[in-house]
């Protein structure tokens, strides 16, 4: 199994008791930034909200077939109080639990049943390179996200193209989309940038990332844009298990050379994956 599937089999085998992204790490033999990131490549969700999002599934089943105890509920779902209990069901659901118990239903629910993995990998993912970058600078427009809103990065990429060829100290003709400050919930940065040769006088919405010299695994993608989740799911559950390199604290980025077209999609860009050693 790659460490999705362990990852998956843990928290439903583990359901009612109490268990941390470190114990989902552990099952699944990486690290929490890579079982993250694994994780959310394959099913695009958190490895917790996924668990969490289980969780109450499970107890508005419960409340639906007629609980007696409300408090009792929450706490097999990992909640110390009915309060705590009753936001994350109203989160998660739009209505309480007191309701759900009283109308003896799950209708109009959104419920999240155990996520079956398709094996969707590519069967030609090209061999990397590996390259050690230079050190460089890059500014454009940043965003956080979730595994979950990570859909509106091409939205980004159309508000940030007006800016290039105007921005000061622009470097080149790459844009790159770089991931930084990823959390153990599955958020991160994404920056739609370009290399610039200093930080002065850009414009005031920009982020800014420095990216230094580190040792990089190169993934060419050469279909449509859209296609890139593939692409990337088969990196994180597939090569890097099997590739026995392990992930370095650094940036990772998209590459977008002159041949890529944002208009149609087209023309292919590179995935750096930063790896120790």
């Amino acid at each position: 199994m790659n460490p999705t599937e362990k990852a998956l089999w843990f928290v439903e085998s583990h359901l009612p008791e109490a268990i941390s992204l470190d114990d989902v790490a552990n099952s699944s033999g990486v690290s929490r930034f890579h079982v993250t990131r694994a994780f959310g490549a394959a099913t695009g969700r958190s490895v917790m909200g996924y668990l969490r999002s289980r969780r109450l599934t499970e107890a508005a089943r419960r409340l639906a077939a007629g609980a007696p105890d409300i408090l009792s509920v929450a706490l097999d779902a990992g909640y110390a109080s009915h309060e705590a209990f009753t936001r994350a069901f109203r989160d998660q659901f739009g209505t309480t639990p007191e309701l759900v118990r009283a109308q003896g239903s799950l209708k109009n629910l959104d419920l999240v049943e155990p996520i079956l993995m398709d094996q969707s990998f590519l069967a030609n993912l090209e061999p990397p390179r590996f390259e050690t970058s230079r050190p460089f600078l890059i500014a454009g427009l940043g965003e956080r996200y979730s595994c979950e809103t990570s859909a509106g990065i091409p939205m980004q990429w159309q508000r940030f193209g007006p800016y290039v060829g105007n921005i000061p100290g622009e470097v080149g003709d790459i844009a790159y989309g770089v991931c930084v400050n990823g959390d153990d919930a599955g958020n991160f940065d994404y920056i739609a940038g370009v290399e610039v040769s200093d930080f002065s006088d850009l414009p005031k919405e920009f982020s800014r990332v420095r990216v230094p010299a580190q040792k990089y695994a190169v993934f060419a993608h050469r279909d449509h844009i859209s296609t890139i989740r593939r692409t990337v799911n088969t990196i994180w559950n597939k090569w890097l298990p099997a590739s026995g390199h392990k992930i370095a604290d650094a940036p990772e980025f998209e590459r977008y050379g002159p041949e890529f077209d944002p208009r149609s999609g087209n023309g292919g860009l590179e995935i750096w994956i930063p790896v120790k050693g």
